[in-house]
């Protein structure tokens, strides 16, 4: 009798070691990041016409709102933008660049059991593949509970360093802050810049500047008890539904555990190997150089959005 049972745990174990080494999962997120600052910098603009800054809202909808798809099981995941069939005059190199920028980009590959990341990226005409560690938060639980479909929620919160080529959170100066550059400007201007030339150097850009960093707020739910979730973010009893950082939210509004068709999650494999801080370097240095070549033409800066 002893070794009946015995065989039965084995076997129970084995079934159920089996089941777990097979779970896969699929979640389907929605992706938002406000352009209320953006659209503000050309309401004043008046050659603008109504019929361009309705283009311009258009074309950065497509960038700034985005569907995409997590695949996962137990330990790895791929996060990826579903694809769509792009509508004429809205791809091309320029669209895709600027999508880079703005969070998108390939497949992006994680394991929380090695706390690593994969991810390709095109900027410019050149793939890179970033290869790097996880970050790792400092989850803080909340105690506040909230539904999300049919899915009890769980509150969590962290703060993390804003990655430096991500452009989603680029703000407007305070305007005191403005003011003050404003005003140093001038004093260089009267010792050392004719007014012409102080014109020209005048950038787009210098209104602009990057936190350091941004406060996360998280909701997982334990009924899918997974470490994973959308972009970058894990490390949970479960699996995230809900992120907001900065001015993204990105929020589920589809889970499928175990789908019939199993799909292969592996890491992307093409372009140059970088890590985070090397893609980050790249990024700031061709945005230098581009805002060189914008001042030497007179501080008009035009932005391509096309192919």
């Amino acid at each position: 009798m002893k070794t009946i049972v015995v065989t039965l745990i084995t076997l129970f174990t084995a079934v159920v070691g089996a089941i777990a080494q097979d779970f896969q999962g699929m979640a389907v997120y929605e992706s938002k990041t406000s352009t209320a600052d953006m659209m503000a910098n050309f309401g004043g603009n008046r050659e603008i016409t109504p019929e361009m800054k309705k283009n311009i809202e258009e074309r950065m909808k497509s960038m700034f709102e985005k569907t995409y798809i997590l695949t996962f099981d137990k330990t790895t995941s791929t996060y990826k933008e579903e694809e769509k069939i792009e509508q004429p005059g809205q791809g091309g190199g320029g669209m895709r660049m600027m999508g880079s920028m703005m969070g998108g980009g390939g497949t992006q590959f994680k394991n929380v059991k090695d706390k690593t990341y994969t991810v390709d990226k095109e900027f410019f005409g050149k793939e890179f593949l970033i290869v790097d560690s996880l970050p790792k938060l400092e989850w803080k639980m909340e105690g506040e509970t909230k539904q999300i479909g049919n899915y009890l929620c769980f509150k969590a919160t962290a703060v993390r360093p804003v990655v430096e080529s991500d452009f989603r959170n680029f703000r407007r100066k305070k305007e005191d802050e403005v003011k003050k550059e404003d005003s140093k400007q001038e004093e260089v201007a009267k010792t050392e810049v004719k007014t012409e030339e102080k014109a020209k150097t005048t950038n787009f850009m210098d209104g602009w500047e990057m936190p350091k960093e941004i406060i996360v707020t998280a909701w997982y739910t334990m009924d899918v008890p997974v470490p994973q979730g959308p972009e970058n973010y894990w490390g949970l009893p479960g699996l995230i539904l809900e992120v907001s950082d900065g001015k993204t939210t990105i929020l589920c509004s589809k889970i499928v555990v175990n789908p019939k068709e199993k799909k292969e999650i592996k890491a992307p494999k093409n372009g140059k190997v970088v890590t985070q801080k090397e893609y980050d370097k790249i990024v700031a240095d061709k945005m230098a150089e581009m805002r060189e070549m914008n001042q030497g033409q007179g501080g008009r800066t035009q932005f391509r959005m096309g192919g």
